[in-house]
């Protein structure tokens, strides 16, 4: 049975100088042909065309490309007509379209048959994803190494390996009684064990840096009422985004800022101030700014710095976080324990101190999650299956003296990476990943 033939608006929808309609499947020739006046153009050249009605009348002129299957994105018969974008041309040549036999694609359709023709697999098809809703340079250099094929060459690598292992396993099985075969095989397959292990271990052990950089840095800011939390939030984001008072207590609820520091995108959280209270609303805002703090990537503690320490903030605060003492025009008493991170001075007021706490912020977030010589990891089902992977291989170096049993872990770890690329027959990860897509990809 044929597949339908499917197009979709792969511009956004509204008025433009030019909106591009995209065609793919066996009828695509048949609707060029009928929808086209004039000899259709020659493959991958552009040609302008009058698109013209059933009854030959003209709705629009546009520019016109075949890409006959196989060498097409999706490796089927494809096209594309580049039309003026006004509301009513797009429409006309939808309809139009629709009339020949055509369907309107669904979310990630036209990707999905890329994937399903060999075109491209899983994590190459995830990163071109990832690279349409890339806001920062780090998310458009990461989605673009992903779809590209790090992450495939990488663990079609960590599979040819697997494979390797496994046949000196199935060798063990079969000559059983040869002098001296099992022991070399068994002590080959456990050192290529551990170290693909221990590989593994290195690309899981990186701070979930590829899920952040897709997701967001997460930094929130603490520390007790009227410390000047709410100013710095402002002053970072260049814009009056939390309300600022010198009432204590104002802000009681978590008050989000995006942002792009280093080429990275960031949410900056500020939080109610911590400090005890008999107000219910005050005390849940302490309970969400504490739980916050506890997730964050980064905790940046904003103190009043002719105040003192605030106990509160001890347990919050790790080594790699930050202190800010504000208030610095007035004067520093504040005395740190030992156990605080370091703290930069800061006069929110008077603007002094800010611009080091910018290049500081920056140099943090791009060593946290600048490149690394091994791509990243950029979705929890990434993480999943190398996990999978890695205690797979695991139980087969502790069953190297029952080799069919290390056998069998070997092809579980196997199948966990094919999971990855989409090798094996996934069809609920399959619709997960291809529904997150725009309608015309």
């Amino acid at each position: 049975m044929k597949p339908d033939t499917i197009f979709a608006l792969a511009t956004p929808p509204g008025r433009s100088g030019v909106a591009v309609i995209r065609i793919s499947g066996p009828l695509t020739p048949a609707i060029v042909g009928s929808a086209v006046s004039g000899n259709p153009p020659a493959p991958r050249r552009a040609a302008l065309r009058n698109i013209v009605d059933q009854a030959g009348a003209l709705i629009d002129q546009a520019l016109v490309l075949l890409f006959p299957a196989p060498a097409s994105f999706t490796g089927e018969d494809c096209a594309e007509f580049q039309v003026h974008g006004g509301p009513a041309v797009i429409e006309a040549v939808l309809d139009r379209i629709m009339e020949l036999g055509g369907r309107p694609a669904e979310a990630g359709e036209f990707t999905r048959r890329a994937f399903e023709h060999g075109k491209l697999d899983l994590t190459e098809a995830e990163g071109l994803a990832d690279l349409i809703e890339a806001e920062t340079s780090g998310q458009r250099e990461q989605a673009l190494s992903q779809m590209t094929g790090a992450l495939r060459s990488l663990y079609d690598g960590w599979r040819t390996q697997l494979i390797s292992i496994m046949a000196a396993i199935e060798g063990e099985i079969d000559f059983p009684d040869e002098e001296g075969v099992p022991d070399h095989l068994a002590r080959t397959a456990l050192l290529e064990i551990e170290a693909l292990g221990a590989e593994m271990n290195r690309h899981l052990d990186d701070n979930h840096r590829g899920e952040k950089i897709r997701t967001g840095f997460d930094v929130a800011i603490i520390g007790p009422p009227n410390a000047g939390k709410s100013s710095l939030l402002n002053a970072l984001a260049k814009r009056d985004a939390a309300i600022v008072t010198d009432i204590p207590g104002t802000t009681r609820d978590v008050v989000e800022v995006r942002l792009v520091v280093g080429g990275f995108a960031v949410t900056l959280a500020d939080t109610a101030g911590l400090r005890e209270s008999n107000d219910r609303v005050e005390q849940e805002g302490v309970r969400r700014a504490l739980t916050r703090a506890d997730s964050a990537d980064l905790v940046v503690a904003v103190l009043d710095g002719h105040e003192e320490w605030n106990q509160e903030m001890t347990p919050v605060l790790g080594k790699s976080d930050l202190v800010v003492l504000n208030k610095a025009d007035l004067g520093l008493n504040v005395t740190l324990p030992d156990s605080a991170p370091a703290a930069l001075r800061l006069s929110i007021a008077e603007g002094d101190g800010l611009a080091e706490l910018e290049q500081w912020l920056e140099a943090e977030v791009r060593a946290r999650l600048g490149r690394r010589e091994m791509p990243a990891l950029s979705r929890a089902r990434h993480r999943r299956n190398v996990e999978r992977a890695r205690e797979a291989l695991s139980r087969a170096a502790a069953s190297l003296g029952q080799p069919e049993l290390a056998g069998e872990d070997l092809r579980m770890a196997i199948q966990s990476l094919e999971s990855l690329t989409g090798r094996v027959d996934i069809e609920d990860v399959l619709g997960e990943v291809f529904s997150r897509f725009c309608v015309g990809k």
